[in-house]
């Protein structure tokens, strides 16, 4: 789900040029060291056919090849910034655990974010790549934690729960192209609604490094109207893959090698 930030846009003549207008927001996208182009056209990519799980086009065991979005496991990036005067950290992990939703085998990639040093959430996120290289997003365990206990698991779906109302999305096209349109996910009682648009792409900086090749999303929810961003990266000369900007979290640590992230969530309900 997008992080609760917000940014502004400006497009003049087929150009896309994202504007500093909202506190926070990472001094590197906001200058844009280069204008970010639009094609022409745009796609509106149909999740239901593409990530349903009867178009038996999911491989097993388990595949990853798309760069952008690499679900390796021990694969673990590092996020860190500021939100309202407070250190904010993101710790994203590929887990050697699959889930089994709807009848999909998917991976287990792990968040757990820290608010002013404080562990504020762990989720669990369940994803999967089907054959054409596009990258499903089937559901989320999550815990909300305060002072160490678990206080809520706000955010939760299941594209299993309700086959008729939740929904996988596609978290990254096979083929990302600025233009392109997408759902998310689709699970309308948690208010998991999330839209992105790939908006742009070209080099980018963060403290882990600069990449040529990055695209860049723009996220919404048309439930509570919130606005994101995000920027990934893949570099094929070092292996790299994977997200390097979160609204005001950017990279700063990548390894190929993870170390335990600690305990899992309390609940995975899940698929089994």
């Amino acid at each position: 789900m997008a992080r609760a930030g917000l940014f502004c846009l400006s497009v003049a003549i087929g150009v896309l040029l994202l504007q500093g207008c909202e506190e926070g927001m990472p001094s590197s996208l906001a200058e844009g060291d280069e204008p970010l182009v639009l094609q022409d056209s745009e796609k509106k990519l149909d999740h239901l056919t593409i990530c349903a799980p009867t178009a038996a086009n999911f491989p097993s065991p388990l595949t990853s090849t798309n760069p952008y979005f690499p679900i390796v496991v021990d694969y673990q990036w590092t996020l860190e910034g500021e939100e309202d005067g407070a250190p904010v950290k993101l710790l994203m992990t590929v887990l050697d655990e699959t889930r089994e939703v709807d009848g999909i085998s998917t991976r287990v990639v792990e968040e757990r974010e820290w608010e002013d040093d404080e562990l504020a959430e762990v989720s669990w996120n369940y994803f999967a790549e089907a054959g054409d290289g596009t990258v499903c997003y089937f559901g989320e365990d999550v815990d909300d934690i305060e002072d160490d206990v678990v206080v809520d698991h706000e955010g939760r779906w299941c594209a299993e729960d309700d086959p008729d109302v939740n929904q996988a999305g596609i978290i990254m096209p096979a083929d990302p192209k600025p233009g392109m349109t997408f759902q998310n996910e689709f699970a309308p009682e948690a208010g998991a609604l999330d839209e992105a648009k790939i908006v742009g792409s070209g080099p980018f900086t963060v403290p882990y490094g600069t990449f040529t090749e990055t695209i860049r999303f723009r996220e919404f929810n048309p439930e509570d109207k919130e606005k994101g961003y995000k920027v990934f990266a893949q570099d094929p000369a070092t292996g790299f893959g994977g997200i390097i900007v979160d609204e005001v979290l950017e990279l700063t640590d990548f390894t190929q090698n993870a170390v335990d992230p600690g305990d899992p969530i309390s609940e995975q309900v899940c698929g089994s």
